[in-house]
């Protein structure tokens, strides 16, 4: 077994990243790496996959009938934070370790959540249009223009991301809510936030950021009862899972004006459908799931993610194992 060479699978996303360095890695396992195109489907994954003793994979759907099926598997990584595309109760009852690498894209998805405050709030993609059009007018266009300072800002969701999206509202001196059952008081008070029900943030919010992950409880988390209680001159940010936000329901809102804005670089359905009503509203600021990206972060992915199939693989815990009942005394593991 200790010669047996490690077949390692790495299934790209939609995008094409350099997996060199997770090979580099794994090159002292021995472990034979093979990355492989986005793949969409179960069938196609178990086909393309079926000796994997090790996969890391984007948005390749890595349900019970995948982890069924590749009976030689023993972890999954997932190259972010979510973790939703992988079945977990699954994986724990199949002894699959469940990876995520949680803390790479903290900075970047904090910044483009702020970024997109900003642009509604300043009207930059307003004013820009205006320009490149030979349009020259003095003030912020629109109805309303709020100043950030001495405002509200709202955060369902205060792991990581919404932690460090904290700290940089904080520096705008604004007045910062969130509702986080599972954060503790001494969080809150070292963040100098306000600890709040889901419904008083709706009401109390003028700009609300989604940070939560995907799961049966959190799934339109943020629904038609949620935006309903929100104020008319508010903003909703998703940076987190499209799913957390009903579309329907917040298209709706938008449509009869009960709601001001929405940014949204997370989707129900990815990539977004062209005709989607949400896409023809001016009051919508959209980006393609692209919130984690900087060069630098989306360099030291590969690496990670071969760091911890490595320990996965030779018996050691990763770092950050979603499924940890797993390394707790008699549970069952696949064996390595």
């Amino acid at each position: 077994m200790a010669d047996k060479i490690q077949q390692v699978y790495v299934i790209q996303g939609r995008g094409q990243r350099d997996y060199s360095d997770c090979q580099t890695v794994l090159a002292r396992l021995p472990a034979q790496v093979t990355v492989l195109p986005f793949i969409a489907t179960e069938e196609e994954v178990i086909a393309r996959t079926s000796d994997a003793d090790a996969l890391v994979v984007t948005s390749s759907p890595i349900s019970r009938r995948v982890l069924s099926a590749l009976e030689d598997l023993k972890v999954v990584v997932r190259t972010g934070v979510g973790y939703d595309v992988i079945d977990i109760p699954a994986a724990t009852e199949l002894g699959v370790v469940a990876v995520n690498i949680p803390d790479v894209w903290v900075r970047e998805v904090a910044n483009h959540t702020m970024a997109l405050l900003l642009a509604w709030n300043r009207k930059i993609i307003t004013l820009d249009r205006n320009v490149h059009a030979g349009n020259w007018g003095a003030g912020i266009p629109g109805e309303w223009t709020g100043s950030v300072y001495g405002e509200t800002v709202g955060i369902v969701g205060l792991g990581n991301i919404g932690s460090a999206f904290a700290r940089r509202v904080a520096a705008f001196e604004a007045s910062i809510i969130a509702h986080d059952p599972y954060v503790g008081d001494a969080h809150f008070k070292a963040l100098g936030v306000e600890r709040v029900s889901l419904e008083t943030l709706a009401e109390r919010a003028d700009y609300v950021s989604v940070h939560t992950p995907l799961n049966a409880e959190t799934r339109h988390l943020i629904n038609e009862a949620f935006l309903r209680r929100m104020k008319p001159t508010a903003m909703l940010i998703n940076t987190a899972r499209g799913p957390v936000v009903d579309e329907q329901a917040l298209a709706q809102a938008l449509m009869e004006k009960r709601l001001a804005c929405a940014a949204l670089d997370v989707w129900e359905h990815e990539p977004v459908a062209g005709d989607n009503p949400l896409l023809r509203m001016d009051n919508v600021i959209a980006t393609p799931h692209a919130a984690f990206f900087s060069s630098s972060a989306v360099a030291r992915v590969p690496r990670r993610c071969g760091e911890e199939v490595a320990r996965a693989l030779t018996g050691q815990q990763p770092l950050n194992v979603v499924n940890l009942e797993l390394y707790a005394p008699g549970a069952a593991r696949r064996a390595r």
